[in-house]
């Protein structure tokens, strides 16, 4: 059972497909990778990575492990809910 916190509003926190989207994307950024040169590293399209790092797609876990390899980190820094948050707020 999950208890929120009282001050956890659960309508104001971040789709985990967008979570994931954005920590791809700033991972991604901060080795200086461009889409096409991350697909082609991960072996997915580019239209593929695109839709993942804007959240319209809904990786499995066998791709984020794949995705996370390509990078070289850990799957679960897909779902830091703060560096995504953070990321967002700085572009």
């Amino acid at each position: 059972m999950v208890v929120w916190d009282s001050l956890v509003d659960p309508s104001k926190l971040m789709d985990v497909r967008k979570r994931i989207g954005w920590n791809l994307r700033r991972m991604r950024k901060e080795k200086r990778i461009t889409q096409e040169d991350f697909a082609t590293d991960s072996g997915f399209d580019r239209g593929y990575i695109s839709g993942v790092e804007r959240g319209v797609r809904n990786p499995s876990a066998l791709v984020l492990e794949r995705l996370a390899e390509a990078l070289n980190v850990d799957v679960s820094e897909f779902f830091d809910r703060q560096k995504a948050e953070d990321f967002k707020q700085s572009v």
